[in-house]
């Protein structure tokens, strides 16, 4: 399958992107989805272990985080490995990295090492828990990471266990944070020619969404629990179930909610004590949620988003994949849009979002197929090495 030309508002900017699974790579797909060349390096013979998960015979989250960038493969543990990055390196933006702190310093990769052959360059480093302080050193992965960051003891029933969301959240926040920060660093450099190290961590990417947590708890010993699908004092906003299905409705402004009262046929509730401040429905919200509910329940979700919509109250089916690719705002929208693919012809993979209205992101293919499958193409045009020489190093096992 010929590549697509690159385009997009990064499309003149290289990544090298080391590092395996989800934070990392992730930030290396925001980076291939606006453009820029995104050169993945992976282990000879056994490539990422993205590439093997999902269901037996279905390893399409590959096919998502992999796209858009040209894999390469090379041996890190070997001199003639490093050297290969090392010569990438020196014509590169960007190199990124998710390995446990410490390990590309045992390479020789480290960013001392690295900035003396490209001052300009700017390391992303993605990890657990940072390259400083006393957990640094260990391994973190996204659910730690969503622990630590105080996101776990909130999610959920408040009489069981702490939930997961269900996905790796996690990494995905530390990936676009870590983006976030090297779009910051770009920043700087294109001002000073500086470049430096971008820190990323998964826990304090999750901290970063905590909203009031820590400050709630330091001056009103207040300490958030879980409550399943509703927010203590948020009222009405929650999960209410109609017979075909669920709809989330979320009426607690004033001005809404006085909207809500007249599509449920009942707008005295909206002068009602218990009901009429945003106060006093946190107060009453139980009872709220029931009378919502007793007017959804012999109801179709059509018929409950139609009534709300009329009136003005934001409303939203809770949508499982065969809702979003039937959904004609997602179509409008393009946030599906499909991908070439050899292996998956016609997949469809989340589009490229927030869209820019001069430069937008696409996403040119879907991650690519064989190991290594791009070695000779970047190899002998950008180090200028000759398909012999590739082939040499890839019968020592280095490529």
């Amino acid at each position: 399958m010929p590549t697509p030309p690159r385009t997009g508002p990064l499309r003149d900017l290289r990544v090298i992107e080391l590092g395996q699974l989800i934070a990392g790579p992730f930030c290396g797909q925001i980076f291939a989805d606006f453009g820029a060349d995104v050169i993945k390096v992976e282990p000879p013979g056994q490539g990422d272990p993205l590439r093997d998960w999902g269901r037996e015979g279905f390893p399409l989250w590959w096919s998502v985080v992999a796209r858009g960038k040209r894999c390469i493969t090379a041996n890190l543990r070997e001199a003639e490995g490093q050297e290969l990055v090392r010569r990438l390196v020196a014509e590169a933006d960007f190199l990124l990295e998710n390995f446990r702190p410490g390990t590309l310093e045992k390479w020789g990769l480290g960013y001392e090492d690295l900035r003396r052959i490209n001052p300009r360059l700017i390391m992303i480093r993605v990890s657990g828990y940072g390259q400083t302080g006393p957990y640094s050193g260990r391994a973190g992965y996204a659910s730690v990471g969503e622990a630590m960051g105080g996101l776990r003891y909130v999610m959920g029933e408040a009489d069981r266990l702490p939930s997961r969301a269900g996905i790796s959240l996690g990494d995905s926040l530390a990936g676009m944070f870590a983006a976030l920060g090297a779009l910051a660093a770009l920043h700087h450099r294109e001002k000073t020619g500086e470049g430096q190290v971008v820190d990323a961590t998964i826990y304090e990417s999750v901290l970063g969404v905590m909203e009031g947590l820590v400050p709630e708890y330091q001056f009103e010993g207040y300490i958030r629990e879980r409550t399943g699908s509703y927010l203590p004092g948020i009222a009405p906003s929650n999960i209410y179930q109609g017979t075909d299905g669920m709809v989330i409705i979320a009426a607690n402004q004033d001005t809404v909610f006085a909207r809500l009262c007249e599509a449920i046929g009942q707008p005295w509730l909206k002068d009602h004590p218990d009901y009429k401040t945003h106060t006093a429905r946190g107060r009453n919200q139980h009872e709220l949620d029931a009378i919502i509910q007793a007017w959804a329940a012999p109801r179709s979700i059509d018929e409950i988003e139609r009534v709300m919509t009329e009136q003005g109250v934001p409303i939203g089916k809770v949508y499982r994949a065969p809702e979003m690719l039937a959904d004609p705002h997602y179509e409008a929208r393009e946030s599906l849009v499909e991908v070439p693919s050899q292996r998956w012809p016609g997949i469809r993979q989340q589009g490229v979002f927030p869209k820019l209205s001069a430069t937008p992101g696409r996403p040119r293919w879907a991650g690519p197929e064989a190991i290594g499958q791009h070695t000779e193409e970047v190899l002998t045009e950008l180090l200028d090495l000759t398909p012999q020489q590739v082939q040499k190093l890839r019968a020592s096992g280095i490529v």
